[in-house]
């Protein structure tokens, strides 16, 4: 496997963001050159060069820490799982997020769409998943269109994987990765009948609309994540909450809350 120096990994993401070198100076309040000489290897970047350039590339800080140790420097993103006593304000807020959902559903969930942890109103919707897929790690988006997990449920299953394809694909044009490159070539690629079909651009235009309990349930979702995160883990993790889409969506939550008061996390 090649070894690419920070000005190589530079350059790289600097394309992935459609920037020129000038673009990216006048962003970072550097010369042109400066960003020239760093990414040919004739300038020697400081660690707080190689930070100010990544921020302007809006790089993750899993590959903040690639970037410094390919310009011999430190690491200096813990990754720390979210049960650690560090993290304990930030899991405490995700729980609070979670509970303060309820009645509706929201899941937790990592950058290869792992879940972490899931509100009490998603519990229902388990009972019938293969056990199988409820081992962790618990894709969610093998749990979401799989026919032994959430597919069976789906009404309009054509357009939640369309979601999926169009949200996992954005994710990896921003910041690749071989796992979830490799999730969305199994579940996700579309084959020349599929390809078609309509892509989802807004998560909150199309629903995801469930059979379920002898009703139609009609969903639509929201994403938060952590604002300014200093460790991996809380800059990987997003919030997906679901809102009921009419009156007899919602009507059926309110009346179907768990009474369990403990939200379920997920080992990873």
């Amino acid at each position: 496997m090649p070894v690419h120096t920070v000005g190589d990994l530079l350059r790289q993401w600097r394309h992935r963001r459609r920037l020129s070198q000038l673009d990216l100076a006048i962003a970072a309040d550097v010369s042109a050159r400066h960003v020239s000489l760093v990414e040919t290897g004739k300038s020697n970047p400081s660690a707080d060069m190689v930070l100010r350039l990544a921020d302007q590339l809006d790089v993750p800080l899993r590959d903040r820490n690639r970037l410094l140790l390919a310009a011999g420097f430190a690491p200096r993103y813990a990754e720390r799982p979210l049960d650690d006593d560090a993290l304990s304000a930030a899991r405490d807020a995700v729980e609070r997020v979670l509970r303060a959902h309820e009645p509706y559903p929201a899941v937790a969930f990592d950058r290869r769409w792992n879940i972490v942890m899931t509100n009490r109103a998603v519990e229902p919707f388990f009972a019938d998943v293969d056990p199988e897929l409820l081992r962790p790690p618990i894709s969610l988006v093998r749990l979401g269109l799989d026919p032994r997990g959430f597919a069976p449920l789906v009404v309009n299953l054509d357009d939640v994987r369309a979601m999926f394809r169009s949200r996992i694909r954005r994710q990896l044009a921003l910041a690749p990765d071989a796992e979830l490159a490799a999730l969305y070539e199994e579940l996700l690629e579309p084959d020349s009948e599929d390809a078609s079909s309509r892509s989802a651009e807004s998560d909150v235009v199309i629903p995801m609309i469930l059979r379920f309990g002898g009703r139609e349930l009609r969903l639509f979702s929201t994403i938060t994540t952590f604002g300014t995160p200093m460790d991996i883990t809380l800059d990987e993790v997003a919030i997906e909450s679901y809102y009921p889409a009419d009156a007899e969506s919602a009507a059926y939550f309110e009346e179907h809350l768990p009474v369990r008061e403990t939200l379920r996390p997920f080992s990873r």
